[in-house]
């Protein structure tokens, strides 16, 4: 039976870029190329020593890298397709962060890597929903800082309600649009500058409409936090986590929720997430430790890092989410490999591919089914905990 399929458009190479995949294997790196290619950056790289995920190649028995806003780009991470001569397409971007594939991303191509590669993993997002159910009398939320959408679909797919959202940058907002039609109301999917008064007057006064709001779910930007950017402390996006607080403080939810990368917990020596939580203690939320959480432990079949910061209005201890997946537990499935995520999509030749297809092709594993909404989630994970080997007793 044919099917629809977006965004499954692979990235051209050059001349030189195509001299240099035919020598890099599966697991492979910048070490694989040869001296005799010529490039500047590979000499620097050389001499200086670099990231074992430069030039790298996948493997389909295994996770993969972390997906970046530059996994078009064959220098910046580990962004080549394990057997075919090519980057990774738009779509298996968004697979390997656990997008399902009728969730289409809008905007030039630039957009699409980043609104792909600066995304929550919605599986992961599904594991925080689910935990936070027994915390909640409603299943309400708001999505700040909202990005594509990745969050409010890990929140949807577990029952909650999306209520707003507001997202700054248009492209990211066309999509998160186009994606949640089912819930626009007209004045609740907020495009603008939360920093602005009028929006967040916008933000505040749609949320109050209900009686009460479950959650304030939101990622602000993290360039700033990040270990791969420049964690400049001076960084006004390093401030933007105060609008999330102040409308936290309006909105009042039941609980909040805002996840950042990992060097939030060590930039300005630890005085930045001390600050970030007394903000939220200050207007009368307790604050849970920080939740430390790998990606791959949800069904993602990528090593992500995140770090989860959860507050409530009542004085509770809420507990991550537990693990679902473990590369060490034997009582827990094996992590989602690439093969599994990504194995029974179309053929793509280097620079082909397009916005919507139509083409026959079968999902190849439990995870492929649930990318293509043939099963649930529960289902998806009933499968893998079915293939876990017998131990006699």
């Amino acid at each position: 039976m044919s099917k629809k399929l977006y965004n499954h458009i692979a990235p051209g190479l050059s001349k030189l870029e195509w001299e240099m995949v035919k020598h890099i294997p599966a697991g492979g790196n910048w070490q694989n190329i040869p001296d005799t290619i010529p490039s500047q950056r590979l000499e620097q790289i050389r001499r200086s020593g670099g990231r074992t995920t430069y030039y790298g190649r996948l493997e389909f028995n295994k996770p993969s890298y972390t997906i970046t806003t530059y996994f078009n780009r064959l220098g910046n991470g580990c962004n080549l397709h394990p057997s075919q001569d090519r980057i990774i397409s738009t779509r298996e971007g968004a697979r390997l962060q656990s997008f399902k594939d009728n969730f289409v991303f809008y905007g030039s191509k630039t957009s699409q890597y980043k609104q792909i590669g600066n995304a929550v993993p919605t599986l992961l997002a599904r594991a925080i929903a689910e935990t936070l159910k027994d915390h909640l009398e409603n299943l309400t939320f708001v999505d700040l800082f909202a990005g594509a959408g990745g969050m409010s679909e890990g929140f949807l797919s577990e029952g909650f309600r999306l209520i707003a959202a507001n997202e700054i940058e248009k492209n990211y907002f066309e999509t998160y649009k186009q994606n949640h039609s089912e819930y626009d109301k007209g004045d609740n999917l907020i495009l603008g500058d939360i920093t602005l008064t009028e929006i967040k007057a916008q933000i505040i006064n749609v949320s109050k409409k209900q009686n009460k709001i479950g959650v304030v779910i939101g990622g602000p930007p993290c360039q700033g936090f990040s270990n791969a950017g420049w964690r400049n402390p001076d960084d006004k996006r390093n401030q933007l986590f105060k609008e999330f607080v102040h409308v936290v403080n309006e909105v009042r939810p039941e609980i909040f929720v805002m996840e950042n990368v990992p060097g939030i917990l060590t930039m300005r020596k630890g005085e930045a997430i001390k600050e970030i939580i007394t903000s939220f203690e200050e207007i009368g939320y307790y604050v849970n430790t920080p939740f430390k959480l790998s990606a791959e432990n949800f069904g993602v079949p990528q090593k992500r890092k995140r770090v989860v910061i959860v507050g409530s209005q009542k004085k509770e201890k809420i507990n991550p989410p537990k693990k679902l997946f473990s590369a060490t537990d034997e009582n827990l499935p094996k992590p989602i490999t690439v093969k599994q995520a990504i194995g029974g999509l179309p053929f793509l030749e280097t620079g082909s591919g397009e916005f919507e297809m139509t083409c026959n092709y079968k999902a190849t594993s439990a995870y492929e089914k649930l990318m293509l909404g043939e099963i649930d989630f529960v289902t998806f994970y009933q499968t893998c905990l079915q293939k876990l080997p017998v131990v006699c007793s």
